[in-house]
């Protein structure tokens, strides 16, 4: 028998600097409408949808730099997309900024929720993968503070159940390393939700920058064959605040094939009928980890050359 979860992702146009809250939000609000009207059960919103990409800045003033990352979710601003949610029927997935405080220290990460069809959140992750740079480098129109503005993610890859599956998800540059979808197989992953936003000059090197696009499907497609999972890529993408981004998102079955792509670099809806199941012949055949992975090799070469040993 198979189990089918209609699924979105909920591409994004630029934000600007200026948008409030309120404008973002509305803007969700309407692409999930969108989403429920296909038919949607679950909507994949982007990386730090209910902003601009900050990290883009140095930005030395602290009430400033607070403004772009939510205290509380929901909080008064995005209360209303989470009740749009229970209203419609539909769960979703979303990035943001968190501050928290911690034994008054302020803590701040690179945050994604899954919200189910009640508006309730049932799971949550801290991107892990941080790219760019703690400190603004020389020569460069656009900055990548990432590293100045986040913490790693401190919860690991957990998964959650949801919508009839096995849920997990990751952020961004996650994407690119094989750990994150890996650590979430071992735990049977079904469907991974993430969120992106890839400037074209992020790498500083013209040759591997002119690949972002190719490099994006590559990793999501090899992330979900492997580990035998659907993959939900959703962008913000489009020229923001004159940096370009790639859009592209994607919805990828556990067989690496891609069966729904944005061509747009706007607000961009796109949506397709994932069979959960689909993935179980990949785990019983090629991708049986029980059967054919052997830990105990890479265990053997950390023995032998001291080279550190690789996550459980």
């Amino acid at each position: 028998m198979s189990r089918y979860l209609v699924t979105a992702a909920a591409q994004m146009g630029p934000i600007a600097r200026s948008e409030t809250r309120k404008d973002t939000v509305r803007r969700l609000i309407e692409m999930m409408r969108e989403a429920k009207s296909r038919g949607a059960e679950v909507v994949v919103f982007t990386e730090l949808a209910l902003t601009t990409f900050f990290p883009r800045w140095l930005i030395e003033d602290e009430a400033e730099l607070d403004s772009y990352y939510e205290a509380e979710m929901p909080g008064p601003e995005t209360q209303p997309l989470f009740d749009e949610a229970a209203r419609l029927g539909i769960g979703f997935y979303i990035g943001y900024a968190e501050l928290v405080m911690e034994g008054g220290v302020k803590r701040r990460f690179n945050t994604s929720i899954i919200v189910d069809q009640k508006g309730r959140i049932i799971g949550k992750y801290r991107k892990v993968h941080l790219p760019g740079h703690k400190e603004p480098q020389p020569g460069r129109t656009h900055q990548h503070l990432e590293k100045r503005y986040f913490e790693p993610g401190d919860m690991g890859f957990p998964v959650y159940r949801g919508f009839g599956g096995v849920m997990g998800m990751c952020i961004c540059n996650d994407r690119r390393w094989p750990e994150t979808y890996r650590v979430m197989g071992l735990q049977g992953v079904e469907m991974v939700m993430l969120g992106y936003n890839t400037p074209f000059d992020h790498t500083g090197h013209e040759a591997v920058n002119s690949l972002t696009l190719f490099h994006n499907h590559l990793s999501m497609q090899a992330g979900a064959y492997q580990n035998a999972t659907w993959v939900v890529g959703t962008a913000k993408c489009g020229t923001e605040e004159g940096s370009k981004m790639g859009g592209q998102s994607v919805i990828v079955a556990p067989s690496g094939e891609i069966v729904a792509q944005a061509f747009t670099v706007e607000d961009e809806v796109i949506t397709a009928k994932c069979d959960l199941d689909m993935g179980k012949a990949y785990r019983e055949t090629i991708f049986n980890f029980a059967l054919h992975r052997r830990p105990e090799a890479y265990k053997l070469i950390v023995e032998r050359t001291g080279a550190i040993p690789p996550a459980e």
